[in-house]
């Protein structure tokens, strides 16, 4: 069996081709200044929309004592109010659609694993608009009309699947929809049909790295050139593993299924340096998580989207939880870009006082050597304090003294970097759980 590289971390990602400016659209041919006049037209255009077409968002704002027409200018959306994940719990499951149920073309659905699931809609509109925005991402990734395209995320309810599928087919490409599973098949589905991008949530890709190697193939051979990782949080870390192992480009896509799926924001293969959001169809902003006021470039917080052209589902300042901040534009410079997503607010552990997230703890087990990638995080109590124990597998090989030194290495950088004290465990490789999709890192005993 080969044995995989080790990747360096602080090396910096490899720079791709920037993308041929005949093949940008239209949209990414626009000045900041044309962008801001097409977003205030269309967003004052969904403000009348959503007010005439959704009850429950005609009752939000008449509590709020705003109306469509209070909006002037771009910064006057912050007087409007939030939209969030119970909204759409509560008018489950079409409550919150602007249209009648025979112009619905699709229904997706989150999973529902923390509550009542969201539902959303799709126009004949919505999913051409989706397909766009989708081979727009894939273009800025570097993929080309011609190229295959192997799709790992999960079809159904979820969104990923579908949406890929289809902006892979507008952006000219061949599709393998291979979905999630069956991770002994994937890697033989690539190797026999040679695809050049895959997408795929980070997780589930470190699983197939793992079944190449386990087959006896090096990752590095395969016709992998682009992998375009989304659905979770993935840290610079992970990309110069994945990078390193399979000497391929690995690019994030950012989106969720109440804004639209994947291809609300993405990152370009040349820079490398964050997902530039596609404005022309969703505008940004970024709010204190607990004060609720907007915050200027720059500054971190959470990422609240409205939507300036769907049809089926408006969304109107929508709260993703997720945790970033807003920098101007590079590779496409009229679209700013939203720094990789650093964890959700949902996702915080608060421990004995101190706010943890599992990208930190990913952060420095990538980091470590002798350690693979594949770590979870439990919660337990004793007595009445919490305890955190970090479990992460051994590369193979890694004899016990090995082990150990990286055990005391985690520990000592948690508490150094993050402030708290956890306990290590070095397990044997293939111990712990593989994703086969989304991935749950924190594992919390604590009511047990």
């Amino acid at each position: 069996m080969s044995s995989a590289p080790t990747a360096v971390a602080g090396t910096g990602p490899r720079r791709g081709e920037p993308l041929p400016h005949d093949l940008l659209d239209d949209a990414e041919r626009l000045t900041r200044e044309q962008l801001r006049e097409l977003q205030l037209d269309r967003l004052r255009a969904t403000l009348r929309y959503a007010y005439d077409s959704v009850e429950p968002y005609r009752k939000k704002f008449d509590e709020a004592g705003v109306a469509p027409d209070d909006c002037r200018s771009l910064e006057d959306l912050s007087r409007f109010p939030f939209t969030t994940k119970a909204d759409l719990r509560d008018t489950y499951p079409y409550g919150m659609f602007a249209v009648p149920m025979s112009e619905v073309r699709r229904v997706h659905a989150s999973s529902g694993t923390t509550g009542r699931p969201t539902v959303v809609g799709y126009t004949e509109n919505d999913i051409s608009m989706w397909a766009d925005v989708v081979a727009r991402s894939i273009r800025a990734a570097g993929g080309r009309r011609g190229h295959k395209v192997h799709i790992s995320y999960g079809y159904g309810l979820f969104t990923g699947g579908l949406g890929a599928h289809y902006g892979a087919e507008r952006a000219g490409c061949t599709v393998i929809p291979a979905s999630g599973g069956m991770t002994a098949r994937q890697v033989q589905i690539i190797q026999d049909f040679k695809p050049e991008i895959i997408m795929v949530t980070p997780s589930y890709m470190l699983t197939l790295l793992d079944e190449f190697e386990k087959q006896g193939i090096d990752p590095r051979t395969s016709s992998l050139k682009v992998g375009i990782f989304g659905a979770e949080p993935w840290t610079e870390e992970m990309r110069h593993e994945i990078e390193g192992r399979m000497d391929i480009h690995a690019v994030d896509i950012y989106g969720l299924s109440e804004v639209i799926g994947p291809g609300v924001a993405q990152e370009c293969v040349e820079t490398k340096d964050g997902l530039h959001v596609w404005e022309d169809h969703f505008y940004p902003e970024v709010v204190d998580p607990v004060t609720d006021e907007v915050l200027a470039e720059g500054e971190e917080g959470e990422v609240v989207f409205t939507s300036l052209t769907k049809e089926a589902l408006p969304v109107i300042r929508y709260r993703t939880r997720d945790l970033t901040r807003l920098l101007p534009g590079t590779a496409r410079p009229a679209f700013r870009r939203i720094q990789k997503i650093t964890g959700r607010c949902d996702d915080m552990i608060i421990l004995r006082g101190v706010n943890v997230f599992p990208s930190q703890i990913e952060e420095i087990v990538l980091r470590t050597p002798g350690v693979a990638p594949h770590f979870q995080v439990q919660l337990t109590r004793r007595g009445r304090m919490d305890h955190m124990t970090v479990r992460v597998e051994a590369r193979p090989g890694t004899g016990t003294e090995q082990r150990e030194t990286a055990a005391r290495a985690i520990a000592q950088s948690v508490k150094d970097g993050v402030g708290i004290t956890v306990d290590v465990a070095v397990v044997d490789p293939e111990t712990l759980e593989r994703s086969l999709g989304k991935l749950r890192r924190v594992k919390d005993l604590r009511q047990q």
